[in-house]
């Protein structure tokens, strides 16, 4: 039986390694402006991060958004993402189990 293969990703805050569908991508665009890429498919540097508010908040402290970017996050660009953040639970459901 022939497995379709999954993208798997990384979570910069975690490092919890998890399917690419279940992140959600921050990405730094070649024209500048940081934007949450849903889809995962817009051009440019990304970051990867668990849908749980732990994880963003983890994330936005500790310079690890701006290592993983190689670009400084302005303050304006960190309260976007951080209302986004205030919209997700605050914990990642367990993974689940599929073999």
């Amino acid at each position: 039986m022939h497995h379709k293969h999954v993208p798997l990703r990384t979570c910069i805050a975690c490092r919890e390694v998890r399917p690419k569908r279940e992140m959600v991508r921050v990405v730094r665009p070649p024209e500048g402006a940081l934007l949450i890429d849903e889809r995962g498919k817009a051009a440019g540097r990304g970051a990867y991060l668990c849908r749980c508010r732990r994880c963003w908040t983890l994330a936005l402290r500790g310079g690890r958004l701006e290592h993983a970017l190689r670009a400084p996050v302005s303050e304006q660009e960190r309260e976007a993402l951080r209302a986004y953040a205030e919209r997700l639970p605050e914990d990642q459901p367990s993974p689940s189990q599929e073999e």
